[in-house]
């Protein structure tokens, strides 16, 4: 097949991976910066041009889009979708996990637990928001936002009332979710290849930070899920709409809880748990490429 990974870093890990699993497995692999990609809207014509020449003769495009160009990689990619062409994550899934507040409806509506989250922008009722998410400490976020940036843990109710209040002040849309204590500084990652869980790791924050991202300086460690844990990972992916996903959880005393859906979920778990997630990735590719498009039931 003839792959094009769509990536603005050639030499980022997950994109190297990908290339190098699936040159091994026999396929034609081309990177393509998505930034420097420019489509033309036409009647029954979708083409993409790169650098003065049309793409044309793609079976397959692996979106890895940044999280600050969503909306222009995101139309890139259904301008392929357009040809026909088949992707490994579509446009919409990936808006919409991109978008916090529009995630945690989809997987409520799923019937997915999450974290109690409050939505919120300019009200005064500063208190009652407080007290619904089941008051301080508690987790203030930007409604868009990756790698734990834009986060911010209120230890205090005065805290919390000066972070609401900054982010009233410029006019930002945030959410508030409950603290979960028990999992401060931990979280699970699952990442999920054709609805199924193939390689799992618990991250810890190494200092104090309530954040365990690894692009926050967490530390992973192999895990093995639970029964619940798989399921509710696989139940998340396929509510949002994406086959290749990583699902990032949190352990409370209620069971587990989802905290996000990362479309283009980086391949550090690779180094952690020993697993060839670029190869499964590729494996996925040739099984489904082929067949009918599934048609997106999400709705949203």
């Amino acid at each position: 097949m003839k792959i094009v990974i769509l990536s603005k870093g050639p030499g980022n890990y997950s994109t190297k991976r990908l290339k190098e699993e699936a040159l091994k497995r026999g396929h034609e692999v081309r990177i393509i910066n998505y930034a420097e990609c420019y489509v033309l809207v036409e009647h029954n014509k979708p083409v993409v041009r790169y650098r003065g020449e049309e793409i044309v003769d793609v079976d397959v495009i692996i979106p890895r889009i940044a999280p600050g160009l969503t909306k222009y990689g995101g139309a890139v990619a259904r301008q392929f979708e357009m040809q026909g062409v088949f992707t490994t994550a579509s446009s919409i899934a990936i808006a919409r996990s991109r978008d916090k507040l529009r995630a945690i409806q989809i997987l409520a509506r799923a019937g997915v637990e999450t974290p109690k989250t409050i939505f919120a922008r300019e009200t005064a009722a500063v208190d009652d928001l407080i007290e619904q998410a089941g008051g301080a400490p508690l987790i203030i976020k930007v409604a868009r936002g990756t790698h734990g940036n834009g986060v911010v843990l209120a230890e205090t109710r005065k805290a919390a009332e000066a972070v609401m209040q900054a982010f009233y002040v410029e006019g930002v849309s945030f959410l508030v979710q409950e603290y979960i204590e028990e999992s401060a500084g931990t979280d699970i990652r699952a990442f999920v290849v054709g609805g199924k869980v193939i390689a799992s790791m618990k991250r810890q924050s190494l200092d104090d930070d309530f954040r365990s991202n690894l692009h926050q300086g967490g530390e992973g460690k192999a895990i093995k899920l639970t029964d619940v844990e798989r399921r509710i990972a696989q139940k998340a992916a396929r509510a949002m709409g994406l086959p290749i996903c990583g699902v990032d959880m949190m352990r409370s005393k209620e069971g587990p809880l989802v905290l996000e859906v990362n479309a283009s979920p980086g391949f550090g778990i690779e180094k952690v748990t020993g697993h060839n997630v670029a190869e499964k990735i590729i494996e996925y590719i040739e099984q489904s490429s082929k067949g009918t498009r599934r048609k997106d039931r999400v709705g949203a």
